[in-house]
C-alpha cells in the first residue's frame, strides 16, 4: 500500500478525489453530527494547538459542553484524552466519529485544529464552519502545497467559505487574523464574515498586547481592546504564546464570554502538552519537551528561552522529519546553530527516508565543525543521554520536534516512544550512577 502511495503525487486529482470520497462517505455515514454545534476552525503553521486548547478552555469555563481536537490532545465534554494517531487533521472517519460521540454528549462548541492537509483533501467535508482563526504562516508542507503561495490560498479557502457554510439560527459568521502575519492582508481583503477580529501585537490590531514582561515563570502582559483592557498573568512563555492568547481572546470575546471568566480560564493552564513542557529535575536543569520542528518555531522557542533570566547554556537536541519538505532541513540547521551554545543533531521520524540522509541535510545549515559544540548523534535516545550528560546547573536543555507523541516512526514501522518518558528514565538513571560513583 505504501508503494502504491508514492507512485502518486500528493496533489494528484486521483489522490484529492480518493479523500473527497472518503470525506463525504463519513460524513453520510455519521449523518453530519456537527449541524447544531457552533463550529470553530484555527489554522495556521503555528499555535494552532495552544490556541485550539485555550478557546477550549475558555468555553468550559463559561459552562459549556464542549469538543476539541488538536494535534496534543482532544475533548469531549470535559473527558481530555491524548491524540496518539500523529496528524493534526485525522482520517474523516475518526472526527465525524468523535463528533457523533460529542453530539451524544451534549455538546454546544466544536473548537477543531484545521491544518492545510484536511482543507485540501477535504477531511471535514460537510462541516459548517461558524469562526474561522488565523494563527500565522511561515514556511512548511511544501512538499504538497509546492509554493507559499498556494499554501496560504488553501488556508484562505477556510475564510472564504464561511459565509457559504450553513447559517445556524443567530449564529454570525466570524474571523480572527493576526494583523501581524505577512499574509494577514490577503485573509483581511478577500473573506466577507460577519464580524472581523484582528489581533496581534501592532498598534493597529483592535485585540493587541502591551506592556508585556517576559519572566522567567511565565509571561505578564495587557490585553487592549476597544472598551476594556484586561491584564493576564499566564505559565505560558514567550511572544508567540502572547499572540496565542490573544486569538483566543478574539473568540471568546466573539462568543460573549464575560472577561473575568476569559481570564480565568487562561490563567488556569499551566502548559499545553509539548509546547515547551518543562520536565522536572533535581539538577537544576531547565529542560523542556517541545513540538518545534519548522524554522520559525524553533527560532521561537530558542529566542523565548534566551529572553529568560538566570540560564546557563542552551542545548538543543532536534532532528527533521522524513517524507517532508526537505528545503527546510538546512534553514531549521542554521537557526539552531545561530540560537543555540550547544546543538545535538540527531533522528526524528524518518518515516521512509534513510535517517543519516536527513542528518546531513540539515547538518548544511550548521556552520560549526563537529565536537565545536556540535555533535551529531544518530540516536534519538543516545543524543538526549548526551545532552542531560553534559548539562550544567542553570543550563536549558531542549527536545524539540516530537513533543508529546507517543511513537517514533522508523523505516521499518512506529516504534513506542515519548520525548517526555525517555528523558525522565534517562534523568533516574543519571542519578542512580552519580549516587553510585559517590
Amino acid at each position: 500500500m505504501n508503494f502504491l502511495r508514492s507512485l502518486i503525487a500528493l496533489d494528484s486529482p486521483i489522490r484529492i478525489f480518493y479523500h473527497y470520497l472518503r470525506g463525504v462517505i463519513a460524513f453520510r455515514m455519521y449523518d453530519n453530527p456537527a449541524r447544531d454545534m457552533i463550529v470553530i476552525g484555527i489554522t495556521g503553521s503555528k499555535g494552532k494547538t495552544t490556541v485550539t486548547n485555550l478557546i477550549a478552555r475558555g468555553l468550559e469555563h463559561a459552562g459549556k459542553k464542549v469538543f476539541m481536537f488538536s494535534t496534543a490532545n482532544y475533548s469531549i465534554n470535559g473527558q481530555w484524552s491524548e491524540n496518539n494517531i500523529k496528524m493534526t487533521s485525522p482520517s474523516p472517519f475518526i472526527l465525524q466519529r468523535l463528533l457523533k460521540e460529542a453530539k451524544e454528549a451534549g455538546c454546544e462548541y466544536a473548537v477543531i485544529e484545521t491544518s492545510s492537509h484536511s482543507i485540501f483533501y477535504n477531511r471535514n467535508y460537510g462541516i459548517d464552519y461558524d469562526v474561522a482563526v488565523l494563527t500565522n504562516i511561515s514556511q512548511d508542507h511544501l512538499d504538497l502545497h509546492r509554493t507559499m503561495e498556494n499554501y496560504a490560498a488553501t488556508k484562505l479557502e477556510l475564510f472564504k467559505n464561511l459565509v457559504s457554510y450553513r447559517r445556524k439560527p443567530g449564529v454570525k459568521k466570524i474571523a480572527a487574523v493576526n494583523i501581524d502575519s505577512d499574509y494577514a492582508s490577503m485573509f483581511l481583503q478577500e473573506t466577507t464574515p460577519d464580524v472581523m477580529y484582528t489581533y496581534g501585537m501592532a498598534p493597529n490590531a483592535q485585540i493587541r498586547s502591551q506592556n508585556v514582561q517576559y519572566l522567567r515563570e511565565g509571561t505578564q502582559f495587557e490585553v487592549k481592546m476597544p472598551s476594556n483592557t484586561l491584564s493576564i498573568k499566564t505559565k505560558l512563555r514567550g511572544s508567540f504564546n502572547v499572540s496565542n492568547i490573544l486569538a483566543a481572546v478574539s473568540v471568546l470575546i466573539s462568543q460573549k464570554i464575560d472577561i473575568p471568566t476569559i481570564v480565568s480560564a487562561i490563567e488556569s493552564v499551566d502548559v499545553i502538552p509539548g509546547r515547551l513542557e518543562e520536565i522536572e529535575n533535581t539538577r537544576g536543569l531547565t529542560i523542556f519537551v517541545d513540538y518545534a520542528h519548522t524554522e520559525d518555531s524553533l527560532r521561537n522557542v530558542l529566542e523565548t528561552v534566551k529572553q529568560m533570566e538566570g540560564i546557563g547554556r542552551i542545548i538543543t537536541v532536534f532532528g527533521a522529519t522524513g517524507d517532508r519538505d526537505t528545503s527546510k532541513r538546512p534553514k531549521m540547521g542554521r537557526i539552531v546553530d545561530t540560537l543555540s551554545d550547544i546543538v545535538i543533531l540527531t533522528e526524528d521520524d524518518n518515516y521512509t527516508e534513510n535517517s543519516l540522509k536527513i542528518i546531513k541535510e540539515v547538518s548544511m545549515g550548521i556552520k560549526r565543525k563537529e565536537g565545536e559544540g556540535f555533535w551529531i548523534v544518530p540516536s534519538r535516545m543516545d543524543a538526549i543521554r548526551t545532552a542531560l550528560s553534559i548539562a550544567e546547573r542553570d543550563d536549558v536543555v531542549i527536545i524539540a520536534g516530537k513533543w508529546a507523541e507517543t511513537v517514533q516512526v522508523t523505516n521499518t514501522g512506529s516504534i513506542e516512544w515519548d520525548d517526555r518518558v525517555v528523558t525522565r528514565k534517562i534523568l533516574r538513571e543519571i542519578g542512580e550512577n552519580e549516587i553510585v560513583m559517590g
